[in-house]
């Protein structure tokens, strides 16, 4: 029987791939990677991640853009991504706190999907 081995890409849709760019890799420091016409592909590690124009309209669906979805990318310092974003203006969905992976909080990308950053932890040997 054939099965699942993992993911080993994410993406989101958007309509404004130059938002996107600006803001992942610009604002962020996702280093982008080529990729297909209609999409921004950025090299994250250890799953590529990408932006690219709806398949879909997605006009109805505005208020809830990835409900039931959670989107964690790693970082370095969670606290000090988290004032830089606060400095700028981005939404913040709550505050850096402790889990299970590290220092983690939560922000709104410019389309409305909430993002997850954490402080990567490195596990113990």
């Amino acid at each position: 029987m054939a099965t699942l081995t993992g993911i080993d890409f994410v993406g989101i849709q958007a309509e404004d791939l130059d938002a996107a760019r600006d803001f992942y890799h610009g604002k962020l420091g996702l280093p982008i990677m080529p990729g297909p016409p209609g999409a921004v592909v950025f090299d994250s590690k250890p799953v590529p991640f990408a932006v690219r124009t709806p398949v879909m309209d997605l006009s109805s669906a505005r208020d809830h853009l990835g409900a039931g979805i959670a989107l964690w990318f790693a970082c370095d310092d969670a606290d000090a991504l988290h004032a830089e974003l606060v400095k700028d203006g981005i939404k913040i969905v709550f505050p850096p706190k402790d889990g299970p992976f590290g220092r983690y909080f939560a922000f709104c990308d410019p389309f409305g999907y909430t993002i997850t950053a954490h402080t990567a932890v490195t596990p113990a040997n």
